[in-house]
C-alpha cells in the first residue's frame, strides 16, 4: 500500500483512481462501509482506492482544545485501512490556509488535480470546505464539473446506535469496552513505549508492563480489565502476545498520584519489555479500581482477576 504524507507524495503519473475521505479515527464498522463501497466500485471500473485523511484532527485546527481523544495512531490507522482495502493513503496536512479552502477548491485541490478521481464516497453526513459548507448533495455537483461521480453511504445504525469514533469514544469513557469492540469490529487498542514504573507489580508476583502512551490517547475510564499485551516491532507488527490482566488508573492502596495503564502478561514474570513499542488490546472490563486495606487484600484480588481474565481470554480469540 502507498502512504502519502500531502498531495506533493502523490506520483506526477498516478492515473483514476476511487478516493473516500473522512478522520477515519478508529477505522470503525461504519468508516468500514464505507472503504468496503469504494472498493466495489473501485472492482468494477478497475481502479485503485485511495483514502483521503488529515493531520492533524480537522477539530484542533477549527477550535483549538477541542482535540478529541485518538481511537487509533496514525499508523495505525494505515494499517487497518489497508486491511481493509486501501491501495493508498493519502495523508493531508490540515491548517488553517486548508480550512478556508472553498468546497470547491477543496474538490479541485483535493480530488481533482493530483488524484484524478474518477468517483468519489463518502458518509452520508460528510461536509467539506471553508465553514463545512459543503454536503454531499454539493459534491455530487462539484463532481459533474470535474468528472467524478459522488455517492454517500448510509451510516450504520445497530440496534438503535448510530456508529460514530464519538459513540466509541463515550462507551471507552464509561469503560465498557466490550461495546466499544462491537462498534470498531475488534478489540479497542492503546499503544505506547514500556517504561520503568514504581516495580510494585514485581515484588508482588505480577510484574506489569507499564506503557506511555502519546498525547490525546483514547484510554478506557479506570479499572481492571481481561485483554492481550502484544510488543511491537519498529515497523508495528506484532511481535508476541499475551493473555493479560490490565489495569488502568493512579493505583489509589498505594496513593498513587500519576494514572497508568499497565499489563500483565498472564503467568509471565521472565519478559523484559523496557523500550519496545507495545499494545494492549481490551476484551471486558472486570471491575473498577478500588482502595485495599491491605497489601493481603490486594493481592487475593489480584489472584481473583487474573483467573477470571484467563478465563475470559482462553473463550475469546485473539
Amino acid at each position: 500500500m502507498y502512504r502519502w504524507y500531502g498531495l506533493a507524495d502523490v506520483p506526477s503519473d498516478w492515473g483514476a483512481c476511487v478516493a473516500t475521505i473522512g478522520v477515519f479515527d478508529g477505522v470503525h464498522r461504519g468508516h468500514q462501509r464505507i472503504i468496503a463501497r469504494a472498493g466495489e466500485i473501485a472492482r468494477a471500473r478497475q481502479l485503485p482506492v485511495v483514502v483521503i485523511t488529515f493531520d492533524p484532527h480537522p477539530d484542533e485546527v477549527v477550535r483549538p482544545g477541542s482535540h478529541p481523544p485518538f481511537l487509533t495512531t496514525s499508523r495505525r490507522r494505515a494499517e487497518l485501512l489497508a486491511g481493509r482495502g486501501a491501495d493508498a493513503v493519502c495523508v493531508l496536512p490540515f491548517n488553517l490556509e486548508f480550512s478556508r479552502l472553498s468546497p470547491d477548491e477543496f474538490v479541485r485541490v483535493a480530488l481533482s488535480e493530483r488524484l484524478h478521481a474518477a468517483a468519489v464516497v463518502v458518509g452520508e453526513n460528510f461536509r467539506f470546505g471553508h465553514k463545512a459548507a459543503g454536503d454531499v448533495p454539493m459534491l455530487a455537483q462539484l463532481g459533474e464539473k470535474y468528472d467524478f461521480t459522488a455517492e454517500g453511504v448510509p451510516l450504520l445504525v445497530d440496534d438503535g446506535v448510530t456508529i460514530s469514533s464519538t459513540y466509541i469514544r463515550e462507551r471507552l469513557a464509561a469503560g465498557d469496552v466490550a461495546a466499544a469492540a462491537r462498534a470498531l469490529g475488534r478489540p479497542h487498542r492503546v499503544e505506547g513505549v514500556v517504561v520503568r514504573g514504581h516495580m510494585r507489580g514485581r515484588g508482588l508476583g505480577f510484574p506489569t508492563a507499564n506503557l506511555e502512551t502519546p498525547p490525546h490517547t483514547a484510554t478506557p475510564a479506570d479499572g481492571i480489565y481481561a485483554g492481550w499485551l502484544t510488543s511491537l516491532d519498529l515497523d508495528g507488527a506484532e511481535v508476541s502476545r499475551w493473555p493479560a490482566a490490565i489495569s488502568i488508573g493512579t493505583n489509589p492502596t498505594f496513593d498513587g498520584q500519576a494514572r497508568t495503564v499497565e499489563a500483565y502478561a498472564l503467568d509471565r514474570t521472565d519478559l523484559d519489555l523496557y523500550g519496545l513499542h507495545a499494545a494492549i488490546d481490551f476484551a471486558v472490563r472486570l471491575r473498577g479500581t478500588l482502595r485495599f486495606d491491605s497489601i493481603d487484600a490486594l493481592v487475593e484480588q489480584m489472584r481473583i482477576d487474573v483467573d477470571q481474565a484467563r478465563e475470559i481470554c482462553a473463550g475469546r480469540p485473539e
